[in-house]
């Protein structure tokens, strides 16, 4: 059997069959629904070769060469699923690039096989326009902020301990945000995973109760904040945590100092214009001596200034500074709760 689902319908039945994403595995790698299983009908070099034909000499001619490719490849498809499914049931929910004929004709081989089918209507593409519609709407959000090295990420974990909704960004981004924030991380997701990802979190949630997220740049290291998302966070209310500097440079040189140093000044490089010539050339000198120190001074009095700015700039939201002589995220954290507590706003 093969039926259609609209894409609300369709991601709910990730839970109870495999999600299967039939396109080449160049498309998959750019990005695709999160836990899709990618079993392509084509090859890269395959798609482009029919997409190639179809537009020379038609359609019929593309689909004679498309049957020559997946003729022999029929069986493995097959066994691919079952190698899946290993038996709890015997149905799979797949998507092409528009719900076309990739889908339905995977969709029609493993119902030959015995399989029920359900395709995605519209395929990854109405998946891509859904999530950016739909990311960060509905529960309320609260934005916890403050300057480089103030501790953020880890208070935003505290806070999920202490039962609060989280979605961590620079996780899912695989970066923290800064020139640094590469450092230590896996590689990071393409921009269209990274949005995948974050709607895949957001749906997670609970959308009666409120969700923390930490006040970012509209980019990530390299991805970018779908603007949907990124419009409704810099309107949300904001936490600004205030912390001593000097706990800021202590906790920077916990965390980046036992990176090589060759590493740390090749990140240095990027912010070297706005840094000038004396200060950047400063820098290197203590980094490469192992004062690492006074270099972090310098890299947060820039850092401070562009956030300042960016205070500045989305100011229409309500802005809370609590100030704090501690560094422990604990401390920090529940500071923040009770604050919010005796406000009302929790």
């Amino acid at each position: 059997m093969i039926r259609t689902e609209e894409i609300s319908g369709f991601l709910n039945l990730k839970a109870e069959m495999p999600l299967i994403d039939v396109r080449s595995p160049g498309e998959y790698a750019i990005g695709h629904i999160p836990g899709a299983v990618n079993i392509p009908l084509f090859s890269d070099e395959e798609r482009a070769k029919v997409g190639t034909l179809y537009k020379q000499s038609g359609k019929e001619a593309a689909l004679f060469l498309g049957l020559d490719f997946v003729g022999p490849k029929m069986s493995g498809f097959i066994k691919k699923l079952k190698s899946l499914i290993r038996g709890k049931t015997n149905k799979a929910a797949l998507y092409c690039w528009r719900g076309g004929m990739r889908s339905s004709s995977m969709a029609w081989l493993f119902s030959t096989a015995g399989f029920d089918a359900t395709l995605l209507q519209g395929g990854y593409k109405a998946y891509r326009t859904y999530i950016r519609q739909q990311s960060g709407s509905g529960a309320p959000i609260f934005v916890l902020g403050g300057m480089t090295g103030s501790g953020k990420t880890e208070v935003l974990h505290q806070l999920q301990k202490m039962g609060q909704q989280v979605i961590d960004l620079e996780n899912l981004a695989h970066n923290k945000g800064s020139v640094f924030g590469y450092l230590g991380q896996p590689p990071q997701p393409t921009n269209e995973q990274f949005e995948n990802l974050l709607f895949e979190e957001w749906s997670k949630l609970d959308p009666s109760k409120p969700v923390w997220l930490e006040d970012e740049s509209r980019s990530i290291g390299a991805v970018g904040q779908p603007p949907v998302f990124f419009d409704r966070m810099k309107l949300s209310p904001l936490i600004l945590l205030r912390v001593p500097s000097e706990i800021r440079v202590k906790r920077l040189l916990e965390e980046y100092t036992g990176f090589d140093k060759m590493l740390l000044q090749e990140a240095l490089e990027k912010i070297s214009r706005p840094l000038g010539g004396e200060g950047i050339a400063e820098a290197r000198k203590e980094i490469q001596e192992g004062d690492f120190a006074p270099a972090i001074r310098l890299v947060l009095k820039y850092y401070d200034k562009t956030y300042e700015k960016a205070l500045q700039k989305f100011n229409q939201r309500e802005i809370t500074e609590l100030h704090s002589e501690t560094g422990d995220a604990v401390a920090n954290a529940n500071m923040i709760l009770s604050h919010l507590r005796n406000r009302q706003m929790l």
